[in-house]
């Protein structure tokens, strides 16, 4: 089992607001995304592949204000979305890396695997969408609370169905150099990325953060979460 970086994902308080940050931050228009009824939430969406990465992309993801989700009352959205403090920083500071996901071709096994870490990734969800080229089908990890754990240092899973979104995603002039993860408890951290498999992510000894760096048409670009 071997899990890879599937996705980057950046919180923003609206979705309009997260197209102008990207231009004005990553100097690109970030490509179409989609509906997710299940949460009540839409996105916006782009490749950042390497051959370090493939098939990695960037999702700008905000709450759809005009959509009920369609969870069950009391169950909260993906990504803690629904926290009260998250939701603050992203309205007055504007969208922020929040979270990483990691696509893995064995999702019960890597779930299992954290359970023996005494890590409980969530409960695994059936999520769909639809593109221009059809229904967009997925397995993902979402806990009942919505936390995504170690800061959103440990990645969400994710398992793709027949497609993966990435396959129809033109180059978008930006690309992942590099995704590092600072914690307290390090140690903890690269014993849950050794029991999914995950590769190319490297975690240091610090203050909670993740820090992905880009090549843009801007330049380098380097976006942190800070502890959020």
């Amino acid at each position: 089992m071997a899990a890879q970086l599937d996705h980057l994902v950046v919180m923003a308080h609206t979705l309009d607001e997260g197209v102008q940050w990207c231009e004005a931050t990553l100097g690109i228009t970030p490509g179409p995304g989609g509906e997710h009824p299940l949460m009540g939430t839409h996105n916006r969406l782009f490749s950042i592949a390497t051959p370090l990465f493939q098939r990695a992309y960037f999702e700008i993801i905000a709450i759809n204000s005009g959509a009920t989700p369609g969870r069950p009352a009391g169950l909260k959205r993906w990504f803690d979305m629904d926290d009260p403090g998250l939701q603050a920083r992203v309205a007055a500071q504007g969208p922020q890396l929040i979270h990483f996901v990691a696509r893995t071709p064995d999702m019960h096994t890597a779930i299992a695997s954290l359970a023996r870490l005494r890590l409980d990734r969530g409960q695994v969800l059936q999520a769909s969408r639809m593109t221009p080229g059809g229904l967009l089908s997925w397995q993902i990890t979402v806990r009942a609370d919505g936390q995504r754990l170690f800061y959103g240092g440990l990645p969400t899973l994710i398992q793709w169905g027949k497609v993966h979104p990435a396959d129809a995603m033109p180059p978008s002039g930006v690309t992942l150099q590099s995704l590092q993860v600072s914690h307290p408890r390090p140690d903890a951290l690269r014993s849950a990325q050794q029991a999914m498999g995950l590769t190319g992510v490297t975690v240091n000894s610090g203050l909670p953060n993740l820090i992905a760096t880009l090549q843009t048409p801007r330049g380098p670009v380097t976006l942190e979460s800070k502890g959020i």
